[in-house]
């Protein structure tokens, strides 16, 4: 199994992109601005957000919230406000597009180990439940049994810090956390049952048909700048949510044939194809608030080492990081 390298926290907002100009404002520093040295005013962020008809209050409340979980900081005290990523968020930025654009490349390394977690929660405990279910999603566990949890790999730390935190406090529970292989992996009994292979499988069918049209206009190129921006992001949207959910199970685990392959080369043909003039679109809009625009406004994009993603750069030719 692959794994991000560790960066340090910084809280991410996780509403889906549309109903959260927070999250969309974060997509969009992650994709297309990556020094932290960047200065980047404020009337350049509500002219970007206008691109995907967010209004000039929800952009600053966006810009708010982001300064508030870490994201961004202010620079100084100057009116209007200027803004740059922080440290920690381009070590997160770069190691979240890693992920993302090198998820599908290549398949697992495969040894057989999981990492099991079981747990008993008095009946008077029900918040405490919930928030492990909560946590143990979020650790990419999934329920085989009742109160018995799964993931595949051998690093059980997250999840022994995770349940030490969450049930230390509460009287009468108790957990184990094991390091497991199961005779019969692949039958009914054993763990890819407790996955939804079947809507994961429909989820990358349904990618593919939805972007069918752009990937062939972006091939062909037929986008237009502004069409670029928006369709590109709402194409890295959907694609980082399978590389989030997705178990990354080996070919023996999945039905066949996995549709996962062509969902990859579907989304890398959107984001490579349209990387560039949706750059050119950023700077369009946001030059008139941000002569330096063009200096800092970079893309990532997937080379052809895929271990190896970096913001493409642009004129100013020295943003070309790997974290």
């Amino acid at each position: 199994m692959t794994a991000e390298q560790p960066v340090p926290d910084v809280r991410t907002p996780r509403a889906p992109l549309g109903s959260s100009p927070q999250h969309l404002l974060a997509t969009l520093l992650g994709e297309y601005l990556d020094p932290a040295a960047a200065d980047l005013p404020s009337a350049a962020v509500i002219a970007m957000l206008r691109e995907f008809g967010v209004t000039e209050p929800s952009a600053r409340a966006a810009l708010s919230r982001l300064v508030k979980r870490g994201l961004i900081a202010a620079r100084g005290d100057t009116r209007p406000p200027v803004y740059h990523l922080t440290p920690e968020a381009v070590a997160r930025h770069r190691s979240r597009m890693r992920h993302f654009l090198t998820f599908g490349a290549q398949p697992p390394r495969w040894t057989g180990d999981w990492v099991l977690v079981s747990y008993s929660i008095p009946s008077s405990g029900q918040a405490a439940r919930h928030a492990v279910r909560r946590a143990l999603t979020g650790l990419g566990f999934v329920g085989l049994y009742d109160s018995v949890w799964i993931r595949p790999g051998v690093d059980a730390a997250p999840v022994r810090a995770e349940l030490a935190a969450l049930l230390h406090p509460v009287a009468g529970a108790r957990w184990s956390v094991l390091h497991a292989r199961f005779d019969e992996e692949a039958g009914p009994h054993g763990p890819a049952a407790a996955y939804d292979l079947t809507g994961l499988a429909a989820g990358y069918a349904a990618f593919v048909a939805r972007f069918a049209p752009l990937r062939a206009a972006a091939r062909r190129g037929a986008v237009d700048p502004g069409t670029a921006l928006v369709a590109r992001t709402s194409a890295m949207d959907s694609w980082r949510r399978f590389a989030d959910t997705d178990p990354d199970l080996p070919a023996h685990l999945l039905p066949q044939p996995w549709p996962r392959r062509q969902a990859r080369e579907t989304f890398l043909d959107i984001h490579s194809g349209l990387g560039a003039l949706a750059r050119a679109r950023l700077i369009e809009v946001t030059a008139p608030h941000w002569p330096d625009a063009a200096r800092w406004i970079t893309h990532f994009d997937a080379p052809a080492d895929p271990a190896r993603p970096e913001p493409a750069g642009g004129p100013r030719g020295v943003a070309r990081h790997t974290g």
